[in-house]
This record gives structure tokens, sequence and C-alpha cells, in this order.
């Protein structure tokens, strides 16, 4: 399970440290292989492949014959790399998913059970400056008790 929140910075090379605890996690089950796409509110998705297998099945299930379907199809799997990490727990980040996620410097990376989120830090505190209250959302949110 993928939780909590780091700061990172790419370096002159487009890397990225991916933090200790997610790497232990993907070196435990996955081989240190995982997979980023692009992500919801403009951030980049990073998932094992496990999980990455399951929502290609379900993106497949998708009825084609409709536009937003297709479409949404298109983008997840049209920004979607195989990532494996080097020896410093690095990995390279595609420039388009950085033009997606408007990452230029300073990174945000957050766990997100399933998987992990990588945001640039203007984003993230864009979102957070624009977002319900941790209690409004625990209000809507079905099915979980705190």
């Amino acid at each position: 399970m993928f939780s909590g929140e780091y700061r990172h910075s790419l370096d002159k090379k487009n890397r990225l440290i991916i933090p200790s605890k997610f790497r232990e996690i993907l070196s435990e089950k996955y081989e240190d292989k995982f997979i980023l796409t692009r992500g919801l509110d403009h951030c980049i998705f990073l998932y094992p492949p496990d999980e990455w297998r399951e929502l290609e099945r379900k993106a497949r299930e998708l009825t084609i014959t409709k536009k937003d379907n297709r479409d949404f199809r298109r983008m997840l799997i049209s920004g979607a790399v195989e990532c494996v990490l080097d020896k410093q727990g690095r990995i390279m980040v595609p420039k388009n998913l950085q033009e997606h996620a408007a990452i230029k410097k300073d990174v945000i990376i957050i766990g997100n059970i399933e998987k992990a989120e990588i945001w640039s830090k203007e984003n993230w505190q864009g979102h957070w400056g624009t977002a319900k209250t941790f209690e409004e959302l625990a209000e809507q949110a079905e099915g979980v008790n705190l």
C-alpha cells in the first residue's frame, strides 16, 4: 500500500528519486518495475504491474462505440510507459508526462493506496487551494468510517 507525502526534485537529466518506502514496496513485489501514465487533475499516476493490468482489463471492457470511452482509453494508454528504477532509486520522467503534470523541477509524490501520484509542487498546492475540507470530503465519502 502506498501512503505518505514526499518532496523531491527533477535533476538536470529529468530523473526523479522515488521515495525509499515506495522503492521497498516495488522491489519486494515487482522487481523495481512499474507503469507511469497520465493521471487525473494534472498529475502522473505510478502503478505497480498488477494494478496496471487490472486497470487495462477495465479499460478493455469500456464500450468503444462511445467517443468519450475511446478518448479516455487513448489518453490513458498512449501516456503509459514502463519504468525500472536505476541503482540510485531514480526514474526518467518522460517529457510528455512532465508537460501533462506541468512539472518543471519541484515535485510532490503521494501515496494513494494502490498507486502513487506525482504532482508538480504548484499543481499540488493549487489543488488544495480549491478543494473541499477534509471534513466535507469525509462526509461525502461513501462506505468509509473513520
